[in-house]
């Protein structure tokens, strides 16, 4: 606590050094008016004499820390007796100034500090230093020297200030105290825009939007304020959060009636908002409306369509914004435009973005060699990946996790438990989804015992208490394994309770092990828990396909018809010459598909005497062997692999993205293709990665 402790005798001598750093900055403030505000690299180079002096300022805090609660508040009482008035009034004057400079500049613990040397020389804070000192409270989180300076406020007789109170509401949300800052909010006798929107925004930093919407309505209500395109923003945000499509349109009109439909941060916001609402096709109109454009208008657009699986749209979106020109692309750009092509499998492109960042020297930037790594990962090139990985200085705990992920998705889980372990001697503590990653990992690998270990150690070590998601992959990597028994006993003791993706990761299991039984119990705690999902009845089909069970399949078949569950239609994607193909089942609209439907009638003789035999188990129908053969031949990854065979140099790699699980027969089906054609085929289906080569796949048979 940067408040809690006071000043040794000595750092008395130094103080005014803070004054004199002050002057240095004002004067190169001035001589750089337009730059903004100096990086610290910049300063510290022209200012190098203060560097002494601030060690030892620095060193205050942890060397004298329990005298200065007792101190200021016996100040506060010293002043009272003081009659010295104008000499108090210069000495506020003069310390509003340093601690105000240092907030400014973003040096909050030397702005508190400053503060402290303040009270210890009896000098009385003013209604600006508080606010200030505030701020930096704020900035560093630290609500103890926050509570001291409101008791401050209040003997001070500040408290009912409108900016000291503003900043105190602020402190407390950004401390994470939003009850004390509602307390302080509504305590305030007369509230200004700043006011609500420091209120607003603590609610929606603290997860809390529905109480930031009412907050915002009653100030509408109450209409003594005017409305500010910062408030604006706030209120936007509050209902982005909420992800309620009536509330933001409900904003967008007040947008309008306000005058502030040319703001191009309040219709960034309202891009966001309409985004998380699922109103991506109100984003792209407001987008296409705006009279001026900046960056952030162009990542958050490009960024709403990444996110939502709009790969194409993305990447289009990207590109013209490189073709206009008259807009600077960013970081935040070009992450937006990997995380399309890592969900498209565009490689090529990915590779040209790389290019671009290389370019921009960019590639060391922690948010775009993150997105590189799972772009990379995604793309199917987890060695590419892994030498961006390598190469980064300043990887954050998303880097290590992406990395980790990118080995799971691919089957390398002792490779992915080594970068969990180095993440681990390096200092960076996982966190929940990193946990996640590594779990996915084991189970994607059968690395059961390992599994068990990082399990337990996230409670035991970390203090990270197992959400469904943790649960989910125990269950996946236990019911792989074919311990089913042991996968349904964890779910019955599971500390949360099980939702759809445990019940599913189940049922998955139980598909691979034929268990008619517990697939059964899975299945209906799924029809209740997601109704509509047409997955789960494909699998219990497929359970019950095995089994010889055509009743029952017939059975699933009307069941769903009565509920108007339609199953999701298979496609793959390939990449080619930078162009994304797709193939849908029984594709007949490929300007190909002529030479595709003729180049896998006669592949289809080789296929049969090297010893492929079609796996009808994966045909729901309960039709002849003959029509199930033809109905597998068309499966969107065989046609997708036939037109990169056609379509690419002999020898060379094929890589397909496929949205549904891959079945047993097409999977038989790439193993030999791989071995007769001496192409190595990559699928990443719903599940994970599978390399085929030589007649052989990466996943060792276990998906």
């Amino acid at each position: 606590m940067f408040l809690n402790g006071c000043l040794p005798a000595t750092e008395t001598k130094a103080i005014p050094v803070y004054f004199w750093r002050v002057s240095q900055l004002h004067r190169y403030n001035s001589g750089h008016a337009n730059d903004g505000a100096p990086s610290r690299r910049m300063r510290t180079s022209r200012i190098k004499p203060v560097l002494v002096v601030r060690n030892s300022v620095s060193s205050f805090s942890s060397s004298a820390s329990s005298a200065l609660v007792q101190t200021t508040i016996s100040a506060n009482l010293q002043e009272k007796k003081k009659k010295k008035k104008g000499t108090k009034k210069e000495g506020v004057w003069r310390w509003d100034a340093v601690v105000a400079e240092l907030a400014r500049y973003g040096d909050s613990a030397d702005a508190l500090r400053a503060y402290a040397s303040m009270r210890r020389r009896d000098v009385g804070p003013g209604p600006s230093t508080i606010p200030c000192a505030l701020k930096s409270c704020a900035s560093l989180g630290s609500l103890a020297s926050g509570k001291i300076l409101h008791h401050q406020a209040i003997v001070s007789g500040l408290d009912s200030d409108v900016f000291v109170a503003s900043a105190l509401v602020d402190m407390y949300a950004k401390c994470g105290s939003p009850d004390e800052a509602r307390k302080a909010f509504d305590e305030m006798p007369v509230r200004n825009v700043v006011s609500w929107t420091a209120m607003i925004n603590g609610y929606v930093q603290n997860g809390l939007a529905g109480d930031a919407v009412s907050v915002f309505k009653a100030m509408r209500a109450e209409g003594a304020v005017d409305v500010d395109s910062v408030v604006m923003v706030s209120g936007i945000c509050a209902c982005a959060r909420l992800a309620e499509m009536n509330l933001v349109t409900g904003l967008h009109g007040l947008v309008v009636q306000g005058g502030f439909e040319s703001d191009v941060s309040v219709n960034n916001t309202l891009l966001d908002g309409y985004a998380k609402s699922s109103g991506i096709s109100d984003a792209r109109k407001l987008f296409d409306e705006m009279t001026e454009r900046d960056v952030v208008s162009w990542n958050t657009m490009i960024a709403v369509y990444s996110q939502n699986g709009l790969a194409k749209e993305a990447l289009d979106l990207f590109f013209s914004l490189i073709r206009d020109g008259t807009v600077g692309h960013n970081a935040v750009t070009l992450s937006a435009a990997l995380l399309a092509c890592a969900h498209s499998g565009a490689l090529q492109t990915g590779k040209c973005i790389h290019n671009q960042a290389f370019k921009m020297e960019l590639e060391d930037n922690v948010y775009v060699g993150t997105s590189l790594i799972d772009m990379y990962c995604k793309c199917g090139k987890v060695e590419m990946a892994r030498k961006g990985f390598d190469r980064m200085q300043n990887k954050n705990i998303k880097s290590w996790t992406a990395m980790v992920s990118g080995y799971g998705m691919h089957g390398r889980g002792k490779e992915a438990l080594q970068v969990f372990h180095k993440m681990q001697e390096a200092g960076v503590e996982p966190n929940y989804i990193t946990f996640v990653s590594v779990l996915a990992a084991c189970s994607h690998a059968g690395l059961v015992d390992d599994g068990w270990r990082c399990f337990k150690s996230m409670t035991n070590e970390y203090g990270i208490s197992p959400g469904v998601e943790h649960y989910a992959c125990m269950v996946d990597l236990l019911g792989r394994a074919g311990s089913l028994d042991d996968a349904y006993e964890l779910i019955r003791g599971m500390s949360v309770k099980p939702d759809f993706i445990v019940w599913g990761a189940l049922l998955g299991a139980c598909r691979i092990h034929k268990h008619v039984k517990l697939g059964e119990i899975a299945a209906r705690k799924l029809f209740q828990l997601d109704p509509r999902n047409a997955g789960y009845y494909v699998l219990l089909s497929n359970i019950y396909a095995d089994a010889g069970r055509w009743d029952k399949v017939e059975k699933m078949r009307i069941l769903m018809k009565k509920k108007g569950v339609v199953k999701p239609p298979g496609y793959s994607l390939v990449e080619l010459h930078g162009k994304i193909n797709v193939f849908l089942v029984g594709d007949l609209e490929h300007p190909q598909h002529k030479e595709i439907y003729t180049f896998l009638d006669g592949l289809s003789t080789r296929m049969q005497v090297a010893g492929y035999v079609p796996d009808i188990r994966s045909v729901l129908h309960d039709v002849d062997e003959e029509e199930k053969e033809t109905n597998l031949r068309i499966h969107s990854e065989k046609l997708a692999a036939a037109f990169g065979i056609l379509n690419s140099v002999p020898g060379s790699s094929i890589q397909i993205i496929k949205n549904l699980r891959m079945c047993g027969d097409c999977h038989a089906w790439m193993k030999l293709v791989s071995k007769i054609m001496n192409r190595q085929i990559v699928v990443r289906d719903a599940n994970r990665f599978h390399h085929f080569e030589n007649g052989n796949c990466s996943c060792g048979d276990y998906w």
